[in-house]
């Protein structure tokens, strides 16, 4: 007996009404990235390795999925190498592409490329699959759709504000109250770092700290401890893990704690500026907060760190989040480009809308009307009806086969099909078309114009 497929842990197949609503998702973030100024690109869906590695940190590099090189991979391994057994030496040897680990680093490699063909400030958006070798669980993936908006080539703070606009945009539409747009700036940690005397250990201090909602206090203390940040600097950090408050009082507060550090001062100042814009601005739905804990464990942020969080009423990680990166594109060569930008999560966005039942009720409905099969004569005559329904911009089909009418009924339902059209003997000599209400039951002779009109 024949095993029965199956599909890697981490990645998934979809449906039609699964896609109806992804593409739903989509269509509304697609429609915001447009009317905000943003143009599409695509790129590869694997890059050369050295594009990626080295630019996530330790943790991102452990996460990317490599691909082994074509033909005989090994043939490139000596045997002394091989007796070490040492997998990172050995792999790149054996391996000199990778699948993508999010669409931001192949963007700034496109941005350093194609530098002569595009006109700056360059706002572009990206709705693509990347992968991660991540533990799959709830919300998370190894392959999943990231939808990515980035402008590079200002370094204007009024784009950290049209993309919290962006967010509240893309939400408000989809009907999801209750967002929270998180915010923290990386100049702020660096300056943390400066006064509690982990300056060196910067990266270490911001991977441990971006972990604080995920394992507490006592464990990010513990990590910062292992990783060499001395207990005197974690105890004089210990007002920062009960900051509360509003925005201003937040910031009042890090200015008596950052009062030494030129780089924090400068981050509570362009916050400061963010803020004061879009309470002028005001957003519709989604609220905008501090949260000097925010780190985002990603080594290119220098300024704003953006992460969004679904309403309080689901248990749900971070929908969308992102920031700027100041010196992105030097690691390709191109220096002094700024850049800023933010990610949607569109598998989290899904199931966030699922739990709270805010889907459209017709999302469904890739089929506007059905027409049952009475026979080859009958369908025949349908299908020229079909073929001006079809350029009038109404979803219509016929029944493949003359099957009973019950089996043709039972298809229409089950696919949330509203209308289904009869043409029998009868109708084909009056040139007329019975429509069927699926819902109400009720039933109307017309002509194919007024069928036309009925159905637009």
């Amino acid at each position: 007996m024949a095993q029965k497929p199956s599909i890697p842990k981490g990645t998934r197949d979809f449906n039609p009404e699964q896609v109806a609503k992804r593409n739903y998702i989509f269509n509304v973030i697609k429609a915001n990235f447009e009317r905000f100024g943003f143009q599409p690109i695509e790129t590869p869906s694997f890059e050369n390795s050295d594009t990626l590695m080295g630019k996530y940190g330790d943790e991102g590099d452990r996460l990317i999925f490599k691909i082994l090189n074509s033909g005989d991979y090994l043939s490139k391994v000596n045997d002394a190498l091989y007796a070490t057994k040492n997998s990172t030496k050995i792999t790149s040897k054996i391996s000199e592409k990778a699948l993508r680990y999010d669409l931001t680093v192949p963007f700034a490699r496109y941005v350093v490329q194609h530098q002569n063909e595009i006109e700056f400030p360059f706002k572009r958006y990206q709705i693509q699959p990347v992968w991660r070798a991540d533990r799959p669980q709830k919300g998370r993936f190894r392959e999943f759709y990231q939808c990515d908006a980035d402008v590079v080539g200002s370094k204007s703070l009024f784009q950290e504000v049209e993309f919290i606009q962006l967010y509240d945009a893309v939400f408000s539409d989809l009907k999801l109250e209750g967002v929270t747009i998180k915010i923290n700036n990386r100049k702020i940690l660096s300056g943390i770092a400066e006064v509690i005397g982990a300056s060196d250990r910067l990266i270490d201090f911001t991977v441990a700290l971006d972990k604080l909602d995920k394992i507490g206090e006592e464990k990010v203390k513990e990590e910062m401890l292992s990783k060499g940040i001395p207990q005197s600097g974690i105890d004089q950090m210990q007002p920062l893990f009960t900051l509360s408050g509003t925005f201003e009082t937040q910031i009042e507060s890090l200015k008596t704690i950052l009062n030494s550090s030129e780089e924090g001062l400068k981050g509570i100042e362009e916050l400061e500026f963010i803020n004061h814009a879009i309470s002028e601005l005001k957003l519709n739905t989604a609220k905008l907060q501090l949260d000097v804990t925010l780190a985002r464990g990603l080594n290119y942020y220098t300024g704003a760190i953006f992460e969004v969080s679904a309403p309080e009423t689901v248990q749900m990680g971070s929908i969308g989040g992102g920031g700027r990166y100041d010196d992105l594109t030097g690691i390709f060569g191109l220096k002094d480009v700024s850049g800023v930008g933010i990610s949607f999560g569109l598998d989290r966005i899904y199931l966030v809308l699922e739990e709270l039942n805010l889907f459209p009720e017709t999302i469904n409905q890739s089929v506007d009307v059905l027409f049952i099969n009475f026979g080859d004569t009958e369908a025949l005559f349908c299908l020229k009806a079909i073929k001006a329904l079809r350029q009038q911009g109404v979803n219509a089909e016929v029944y493949p086969d003359a099957a009973k009418m019950k089996k043709q009924m039972n298809h229409a339902n089950k696919r949330s099909i509203p209308f289904v059209v009869l043409v029998g003997e009868e109708e084909m000599n009056s040139n007329l078309y019975t429509l069927k209400d699926m819902i109400s039951g009720e039933q109307t002779k017309l002509s194919l114009q007024d069928l036309i009109s009925r159905l637009k």
